[in-house]
């Protein structure tokens, strides 16, 4: 089982940027898939961006790409998203989630707030 906590959002003028932090716990973090999704205000959770267990394949969605950034340490068990450039369009809870292509298993995070204003 993999527990997840997200940190580092907050408030942020539009153009400005902030690093997301998603700290895991269980000694499987590296055999998951990690992504970041998000869910604004009366919308559905959209998926942000994803980065396979090595962290040689990383996907992100158009609304994002060249202004968020995915890595991992699998060392240090934890997942980053680097958000700039940030837009008030960007304004959402942002979701740390572990997937397991093996077990088929998917654990989600509390979620942490960003909003951007403009």
């Amino acid at each position: 089982q993999v527990q997840l906590v997200e940190s580092g959002g907050g408030l942020v003028q539009a153009g400005g940027s902030l690093r997301l932090s998603c700290a895991a716990s269980g000694r499987t973090f590296s055999s998951y898939d990690m992504g970041w999704f998000r869910q604004a205000p009366g919308k559905e959770r959209e998926f942000v961006a994803t980065i396979s267990r090595s962290g040689g394949n990383i996907e992100y969605a158009d609304s994002v790409k060249g202004r968020f950034t995915i890595s991992r340490d699998n060392y240090e068990k934890a997942v980053y998203l680097e958000i700039g450039s940030l837009k008030p369009e960007d304004t959402a809870v942002y979701y740390c989630n572990a997937f397991s292509a093996v077990t088929r298993r998917e654990y989600w995070g509390q979620g942490t707030q960003v909003t951007v204003s403009s």
